[in-house]
């Protein structure tokens, strides 16, 4: 079997959530954000290694939250760049050439197993997996005073993991930024690469406002 990578996007800030807690730092039904997203990996596949990727100024504070919880997953650190795309690139670097890399927002705690599996089996297949769910409402274009509604049926909202065979995307990650570059697999198909969307799950939500912190911890007690 292909061995597998996590690595774990966790450079955001506190600003849209309203509190200077870093988001991936607050507290969920006990424990921070990103613990959850650990287990969640974790309960997909025991033997999965991590690398983290985090601002330098948040190590120690995770250092310490990773005391207070007593949570002892074998983890890599990489420090964030100054973009996402650097970000990633510099965690990229502590992966092999070899085996599958799930690149994953810090603050999806709720990704299912289904969908890790999804995401596995197609990369592993084809060379990469962009998770998606239909979107559910209208969806409508407006720009300055024009605007018009959309056939929703050929849209779809993307997730994470996006899912890599590890030599493919870090290959990609050897150009040069783009202001186009707006998730990794917009990285890898600027190479030329195809790809391959599978079915998400819609409670993969990333905890970005107040709300979804609340609507995360619902999903979380329904899971226990």
């Amino acid at each position: 079997m292909t061995k597998k990578f996590a690595l774990i996007m966790a450079g955001g800030s506190g600003t849209r959530m309203q509190n200077a807690v870093p988001k991936q730092f607050l507290d969920l039904e006990g424990k921070p954000v990103l613990m959850h997203t650990f287990n969640t990996f974790r309960q997909f596949d025991s033997s999965i290694e991590f690398v983290l990727v985090l601002p330098e100024n948040q190590i120690e504070n995770w250092e310490r939250l990773c005391l207070k919880h007593s949570f002892n997953v074998p983890v890599k650190i990489a420090l964030g760049g100054e973009n996402r795309f650097q970000s990633v690139k510099n965690g990229l670097e502590l992966i092999p050439s070899e085996g599958i890399v799930f690149i994953h927002d810090g603050v999806r705690p709720l990704v299912s197993a289904k969908t890790l599996g999804n995401c596995y089996e197609t990369a592993v297949e084809k060379g990469n997996a962009l998770p998606v769910v239909p979107v559910a409402e209208s969806v409508r274009w407006i720009e300055g005073e024009e605007n018009k509604a959309l056939d929703r049926s050929k849209y779809y909202l993307v997730q994470t993991p996006q899912t890599f065979q590890s030599s493919l995307i870090k290959v990609a990650y050897e150009q040069d930024y783009s202001e186009w570059f707006t998730d990794d697999a917009s990285v890898l198909e600027s190479t030329g690469a195809r790809i391959f969307p599978v079915e998400g799950n819609r409670e993969n939500i990333k905890i970005t406002f107040p709300e979804d912190l609340r609507v995360a911890a619902l999903f979380l007690k329904d899971k226990a």
